[in-house]
């Protein structure tokens, strides 16, 4: 079958998934937290993250010979997000869940940017 997704592409997909999750349930979590946690430019790299993994799951199912490049750019947003997540939630075990989600996510992407 041509075009046939290798398990290192769907695990990267799964990591995707898994990130866009998490960034979306703790933006939730962020906007009823208030204070530093509901800061708009906090939101926007939990927003531009969980956007973005979708956008490069999305890539690689289709087989999109352009998910080198989402995947490059998704890795940098999901470093950006397990920053951003580590600095704010120090005592926050979603936002340490998240930046650890963001971080595998950040890894497999940078592998798949090489493909």
């Amino acid at each position: 079958m041509p075009n046939q997704i290798s398990n290192d592409v769907r695990n990267c997909i799964d990591n995707c998934f898994e990130c866009h999750t998490i960034c979306t349930e703790t933006i939730n979590h962020c906007l009823n937290m208030g204070n530093e946690h509901s800061d708009p430019n906090h939101i926007n790299i939990l927003l531009d993250c969980a956007q973005i993994c979708q956008t490069s799951a999305d890539f690689m199912l289709r087989t999109s010979n352009l998910h080198t490049k989402t995947c490059d750019i998704c890795a940098q947003a999901c470093e950006n997000c397990a920053q951003d997540c580590e600095k704010i939630g120090k005592d926050d075990d979603l936002m340490k869940k998240c930046a650890k989600i963001c971080r595998e996510c950040a890894e497999s992407c940078k592998k798949m940017a090489k493909h």
